[in-house]
């Protein structure tokens, strides 16, 4: 196994623009967060429904603050 140099009257095959090679990596990079997102699930739409509505609550319970003081009052007697 050895690695395959070009011909000396051959000239080296065209690289790719450092652009074009950046964009290829990130759709890649893109398609495999994907996959690895949905794998095992199989309705993925409602998962991601699921899980807006509960970051939607965590949100209104962080906006709301603690409860207002005065609420229930003990006595003893």
């Amino acid at each position: 196994m050895g690695l395959c140099f070009p011909c000396p009257g051959e000239s080296a095959p065209p690289t790719p623009d450092l652009e074009e090679k950046r964009a290829k990596l990130a759709e890649a990079a893109e398609r495999r967060q994907k996959e690895a997102a949905s794998r095992g699930i199989l309705d993925v739409q409602s998962v991601q429904e699921k899980r807006k509505k509960k970051e939607k609550i965590e949100k209104q319970i962080a906006t709301s603050g603690p409860p207002p003081e005065g609420g229930l009052k003990w006595t003893v007697s």
